[in-house]
């Protein structure tokens, strides 16, 4: 009965956590500034989008990926490769490798 109890607790747990992931892929607006991970940043090997964001006072750095078959990032970047820009995005955020991604699926600049 005991070894019932305590499968029965480290299943709830792991659906506990599961569950918790997969309320991180829903939609969310991030606004911040958006810049190119190689150019500003110096993040990078090659360019990449970021906005750099505030969350509960840390600095948070999204790297943005396009929708499959959308490029609405890759026609964004002339605009932030060379200069800083403010920024309100809506997409989808996941965590990869310990990096926050944003797989975007609009972008605006907002001054």
């Amino acid at each position: 009965m005991k070894k019932f109890l305590l499968a029965l607790s480290v299943t709830g747990l792991f659906l506990a956590s599961t569950t918790a992931s997969f309320a991180d892929d829903a939609e969310k607006t991030i606004k911040g500034e958006a810049q190119c991970a190689k150019c500003s940043l110096k993040k990078a090997d090659s360019c990449q989008n970021v906005i750099v964001t505030k969350h509960d006072g840390k600095e948070v750095i999204y790297f943005l990926k396009d929708h499959e078959g959308k490029d609405v990032n890759k026609k964004f970047h002339k605009t932030v490769c060379s200069a800083k820009k403010k920024v309100e995005a809506k997409g989808t955020v996941s965590e990869h490798d310990g990096k926050h991604e944003l797989t975007i699926a609009a972008i605006k600049v907002v001054e």
